[in-house]
């Protein structure tokens, strides 16, 4: 037993030694050249700044891996990056898309991104200092191009790395069960002031930008009405805009980046999905590791941390802390363990199976912290890491928790006489957004893990008071729980509803509810996901069908996924309402076309809780002592 031991503490102390390996140091000085115009088939040029390895202050002769980012965002902030990448024998390659900062041509919410980036990887092949491979690099709508070219399956692209990144729009993250999200509503008032081509204009820079200091008086007076503000001067903004408030439906509008329905597109090549339980392309992230380990060999790696929108090296996200453990440090380091396997052939992590890259599937999962509150003020709802096989999780025992009367959630099956409760809906005073999966929140929204109650960054809910203290907010809750209980996978909400109008909206909140305690003596809502279905599009995204006002029927609410352990004590909780304000647009219960309506109006909204109609969350809950 004792030769047992002290060859485990050996084990043990040489994972240490390798699991603090370190990064690769530098070995070259960089030289850049910037603004490069490269020129695409229509002859619109882009703007690019290439930095490669030098010795002296002059290029080292040779060729190189290129790692391309192509971003809307300026590529001058590519600095650390290009740097960092050049100092270990990369070319680092950055451009602007098209109509941005510095390059030619028109904007266009990526569907220009393929045929450029086509045209980019084949100029990058062509030079003297590429050896004809191409990895990317990038987070968001940067992720989204990665996507774009993978999607081209152009010859010179051998692996991607599309963080947090823009893809099934027409399913979640832009449209979400017909809604739309409006922090892209909000992206396009900011963006049209930094970096549009009009703002290259000093005066219509400055009227752009009084439309974003003006953004909240806009937002509480949709529908967007096409010429109506100043947005009209950056027409190809404003074209996009009121397109996307207009097309609820996943059809041919959203098809750029569609992975879900055509994966067959993608390139063959090792993908590295990265996102987070509290990022805002959470559900398109899972998705996509569904789809694309199914139609290629990849292989394809997926990592959900606990993070919200281009955060992996944070641990603490909205009012919560997950543990120090929870961070990805350097943002750099890691994608060099990555590249340096696939695109140089270096033994790294990957080989290795060292964390970041220890499984084909890397979970954190949230929930077992000590629930006291830090030192920053923040709740320790904690967690831990752990390596999967695959997504969803096959152990997982999908459970049904069902609404009850009275405001109860339970296992058990609803009375036959368990009713229907009723709520009126105002468009006019919408329930509001308090974190969750969110990105471009700026001021009007706020991310991540939060109590659902009001404070004072939340600008249409500032007063202290509780959501769930709304007339319009219906709560079922669980007793408190007698043993932890861990949920992991992807949420789902069934519901049976009627309305009033022929058009409304059902929300679901899941909510991990914290006891009272000395630190929160009246305990924490702590949100975990959330999900929205425009009744119109129940039956189908492709096709919107009005109710009939009165008529009971089924619809379904895809929540974000996520990985939590509701402790011991503690409350599973689902709020179900008509609104969440502004994380999705408010639909004014009229049935009028998308956009164009003219008028609002409140809606008696019911929610069936009985036998013959039996509304529910579906919790994919792991057992016990399962494993990983």
């Amino acid at each position: 037993m004792k030769l047992c031991a002290r060859a485990m503490v050996l084990l043990f102390l040489a994972a240490v030694l390798v699991l603090e390996t370190p990064a690769r140091e530098a070995e070259y000085e960089v030289v850049a050249q910037e603004n490069i115009m490269v020129p695409m088939r229509d002859g619109v040029r882009l703007a690019t700044d290439v930095y490669l390895p030098a010795r002296d202050g002059e290029a080292i002769e040779g060729q190189w891996p290129a790692i391309l980012t192509r971003t809307p965002y300026n590529k001058n902030g590519n600095k650390p990056f290009g740097e960092y990448f050049a100092q270990r024998g990369y070319a680092f390659v950055a451009q602007d898309t098209r109509g941005r900062y510095a390059s030619e041509g028109v904007w266009h919410m990526l569907t220009d991104d393929g045929p450029d980036g086509w045209d980019c990887a084949a100029w990058i092949e062509e030079q003297e200092w590429s050896d004809g491979q191409i990895g990317m690099l990038g987070t968001s709508y940067v992720g989204g191009t990665q996507h774009a070219l993978a999607m081209t399956k152009a010859p010179q692209l051998k692996t991607v790395i599309p963080v947090d990144a823009m893809s099934n729009m027409g399913y979640a993250s832009m449209r979400n069960g017909g809604a739309y999200e409006l922090r892209f509503w909000n992206w396009i008032h900011l963006k049209a002031a930094d970096g549009s081509r009009q703002s290259r204009d000093p005066a219509k820079r400055e009227l752009l930008q009084q439309l974003a200091d003006n953004r909240f008086e806009y937002l509480l007076n949709l529908p967007l009405r096409r010429g109506m503000t100043p947005l009209r001067i950056a027409e190809e903004y404003e074209d996009w805009l009121v397109g996307a408030l207009e097309h609820g439906g996943n059809v041919a509008y959203w098809r750029q980046n569609n992975i879900r329905d055509y994966p067959e597109t993608y390139k063959d090549i090792p993908v590295y999905l990265v996102s987070g339980w509290y990022d805002s392309w959470a559900s398109n992230t899972t998705a996509n590791y569904q789809v694309l380990r199914d139609h290629i060999e990849g292989p394809v790696y997926l990592i959900m941390g606990p993070w919200i929108h281009n955060a992996q090296h944070r641990s603490a996200h909205g009012q919560v802390s997950f543990g120090e453990d929870a961070a990805i440090a350097n943002p750099s380091e890691w994608r060099l363990e990555w590249y340096d396997y696939w695109l140089k052939g270096i033994e790294s992590k990957v080989t290795r199976k060292e964390p970041p890259f220890s499984s084909h599937v890397r979970i954190f999962v949230m929930g077992t912290g000590s629930g006291t509150k830090d030192d920053n003020g923040r709740l320790d709802h904690g967690g831990y890491w752990r390596d999967e096989q695959e997504w969803p999780l096959a152990r997982a025992v999908t459970t049904a928790f069902y609404l009850q009367p009275d405001g109860w959630l339970s296992t058990d099956a609803p009375p036959e006489d368990g009713g229907a409760t009723s709520y009126l809906f105002d468009p006019k005073n919408p329930v509001p957004t308090i974190g969750g999966q969110i990105s471009s929140g700026n001021d009007i929204l706020v991310q991540g893990a939060r109590d659902q109650r009001g404070s004072d960054d939340i600008w249409n809910w500032q007063k202290p008071v509780p959501l769930s203290a709304r007339n319009d907010v219906l709560v079922f809750q669980t007793e408190p729980l007698a043993e932890d209980l861990e949920v992991t996978g992807e949420l789902e909400v069934e519901l049976w509803v009627s309305s009033s109008a022929p058009d409304t909206d059902f929300t679901a909140k899941l909510i991990d509810v914290y006891p009272p305690s000395p630190d929160y003596p009246d305990g924490f809502d702590l949100l975990i996901g959330d999900g929205i279905i425009r009744t119109r599009f129940r039956d189908s995204l492709t096709e919107e069908k009005l109710m009939e006002p009165g008529t009971v029927y089924p619809v379904r609410i895809h929540l974000y996924p996520t990985s939590n352990v509701f402790k011991k004590g503690h409350r599973i909780r689902v709020d179900i309402s008509s609104s969440n304000f502004p994380r999705f647009d408010v639909n004014p219960n009229t049935g009028e076309p998308l956009n164009r309506n003219r008028l609002t109006q409140t809606a008696v909204n019911t929610v069936e809780h009985n036998a013959a109609r039996p509304s529910r969350i579906l919790l994919p809950v792991v057992p016990p002592d399962s494993g990983g």
